[in-house]
């Protein structure tokens, strides 16, 4: 099972933008030292008591140039957000940088707020998305090449350099809707999946849906799925849960603020969905959180449970959020992490 750290770079209380980069950064440092995986970097807009990450791909760069084994993964890169040839030239310049190590998450976001600050329909996310995906794959394969859009339009335009992975950086999709499994099972692409606004249990149904369409579609394997999930750990299961306690519920409450305003301003079918989300995310208890959608313990217990979540819905990975909320201090976010490297990750080799 491939181990990974979920960062969204928190601001610091009293402190500078400056300190919230240089505090994260020292994380992944110590991340590549302890062994993880990969590092993944959130994209996160308009939301300064939140988060200093806005620019992956600059921080991406960043991180490639201070570290020599750990993989880079974005989760996930907006795209309708951005120009195309933009997007394609940033993640080949990170894979050269890091000679490979760059995994591309990509999805839409269900933040709208975001689309109304960059001037664009929400209700155009979906065919944005698939046309700049389209363009990038053919920015990176093809030496020249033209394209006549409803969102793009350019002429015999070449984009340098080209990714060190060939044809390019593995691509993983982010899946939130029932409709999106299948549709990215259809893509062949791998998932990703959260928890942050329902149980385990729920997932269950949509990842069988999304591996049903990836075999119906003749594409090799059985789809790959990795978790996204609040979780943290400490040397004992009362410590760890009391310690995680106030910066998870903290942040479960942004997420139902967060759902009722994008529910607001997306309206139709849409947000009613939404509501519902957001409604049970405020009736939500910490108990009910521990048992259904978050990973809070000592070692044995925290593999013990993440065997239990495998079982159910079938994982090749996990990005951890280790300081979901942002509010736990550094020194208890570094421990949890060494934790995780070196007591939780051996057992599943």
């Amino acid at each position: 099972m491939e181990f990974g750290s979920f960062m969204e770079f928190p601001p610091l209380a009293g402190g500078s933008e400056s300190a919230a980069f240089d505090q994260a950064l020292d994380e992944v440092a110590e991340a590549e030292r302890v062994g993880l995986d990969a590092v993944w970097l959130a994209e996160l807009h308009g939301a300064p008591e939140r988060s200093v990450m806005s620019a992956p791909s600059m921080v991406a760069a960043a991180i490639a140039a201070r570290t020599s084994r750990i993989r880079i993964g974005i989760a996930v890169q907006v795209l309708p957000l951005s120009h195309p040839l933009r997007l394609a030239e940033e993640a080949a310049t990170i894979d050269q940088i890091s000679h490979g190590r760059l995994i591309y998450g990509i999805g839409r976001s269900g933040v709208v707020r975001t689309y109304e600050d960059y001037g664009i329909d929400y209700g155009e996310s979906r065919e944005r998305f698939a046309e700049t995906l389209d363009i990038m794959r053919r920015a990176w394969t093809e030496e020249r090449f033209s394209h006549a859009g409803k969102y793009f339009r350019f002429s015999d335009a070449a984009v340098t350099p080209k990714p060190y992975q060939k044809p390019y950086p593995e691509l993983r999709m982010a899946a939130a809707s029932a409709e999106t499994f299948p549709q990215i099972g259809r893509l062949g692409l791998p998932i990703f999946v959260a928890v942050r606004q329902g149980p385990f249990s729920q997932l269950a149904d949509s990842i069988k849906a999304y591996r049903r369409a990836y075999q119906e579609a003749g594409h090799p394997g059985h789809g790959r799925v990795f978790l996204r999930v609040p979780a943290y750990l400490a040397e004992t299961r009362a410590g760890a849960r009391a310690e995680a306690k106030d910066s998870i519920m903290s942040f479960f409450a942004y997420q139902a603020e967060l759902g009722r305003d994008s529910a607001r301003r997306a309206g139709g079918e849409l947000a009613l969905q939404r509501l519902k989300r957001v409604e049970r995310l405020e009736a939500l208890t910490y108990d009910e959180a521990l048992a259904t959608q978050i990973i809070v313990d000592e070692p044995h217990g925290f593999a013990a449970r993440l065997r239990e979540v495998d079982a159910e819905i079938g994982l090749d990975g996990v990005l951890a959020e280790l300081n979901c909320g942002g509010k736990i201090p550094q020194p208890q976010v570094l421990r949890a992490l060494r934790l995780l490297c070196e007591a939780v990750k051996p057992q599943f080799s």
